[in-house]
């Protein structure tokens, strides 16, 4: 139940180790450290906030516009122990309000793709305003490859005519031209298209070897549209029709300073 990619050390990594370390490298990237707080925008179905409060001692804050996700997230959160630092809300994030104490850290895991392009610039401001000043956002979306998908119209695409309508996913320059609009400053960009290419192989074999009971939730139409979905995009992402950024931004504070080290060394350390 970890939404978006895993994140492989090897190939051969099965999908709940790669997914962990997808949890623990984003961690990592933001340089979690206790009592910090933390807001998820798009928090899914909570693996990230318990992650980030079990393991790196934050109080965290997730918001989702699912009541379903949101009711599983805190089973997960009572399960784990962590009423009292993480909390969970049914929330769209433009009505997130400004707490006189802000964020120190904002994360968005695979929710961007559904703001659209126009919304984005709307989309990176809001986040600034609820971080702190020296705070860091990390942002995870799909995005065009360099590689044209063949028959992509605009709006009539298969993913967009039956499993993502009014989805969008925009080259990268767009979505950094809309943080730097926003005030954001971008510090570093990963691409792990070829994590997401390992991901859907394993979702995709998953799904087909619960063919029988999953038709005990959905029809063998909708079955076959899933399927074809994980089995496309797997694809797009190993020939580079689309790819999925990580992407750091900070908020400077008054003098134009960060609390960022100067290199990524810890980002790998053991």
């Amino acid at each position: 139940m970890v939404y978006s990619c895993a994140y492989f050390h090897s190939p051969s990594d099965n999908l709940d180790e790669a997914q962990e370390q997808k949890l623990d490298y984003v961690c990592r990237k933001l340089r979690l450290h206790p009592g910090q707080r933390l807001l998820d925008i798009g928090c899914g179905w909570g693996a990230f906030v318990v992650h980030a409060a079990k393991y790196f001692g934050v109080h965290a804050a997730g918001i989702t516009l699912s009541k379903r996700q949101a009711e599983w997230a805190q089973a997960c959160v009572r399960e784990a122990g962590l009423d009292a630092t993480v909390k969970i809300f049914v929330c769209d994030y433009r009505n997130v309000p400004a707490e006189p104490e802000h964020y120190n850290v904002i994360v968005s895991i695979g929710m961007a793709e559904h703001v659209g392009r126009e919304e984005l610039p709307n989309y990176f401001a809001i986040a600034r305003r609820l971080l702190k000043p020296g705070g860091v956002f990390m942002n995870q979306a799909i995005g065009e490859g360099i590689i044209p998908r063949p028959g992509n119209q605009a709006n009539d695409s298969f993913i967009e005519r039956y499993v993502f309508p009014e989805g969008d996913i925009p080259p990268l320059s767009i979505l950094l031209r809309s943080a730097e609009s926003s005030g954001f400053e971008i510090r570093d960009v990963e691409n792990l298209r070829e994590h997401y290419a390992l991901t859907l192989e394993y979702w995709l074999r998953r799904l087909e070897a619960q063919h029988s009971a999953a038709l005990a939730f959905v029809n063998e139409e909708t079955y076959r549209v899933w399927r074809l979905y994980l089995a496309g995009s797997g694809h797009g992402f190993r020939r580079g029709h689309i790819a999925v950024y990580q992407t750091l931004l900070t908020k400077l504070d008054d003098r134009g300073r960060t609390a960022l080290p100067l290199t990524r060394s810890d980002w790998y350390r053991n």
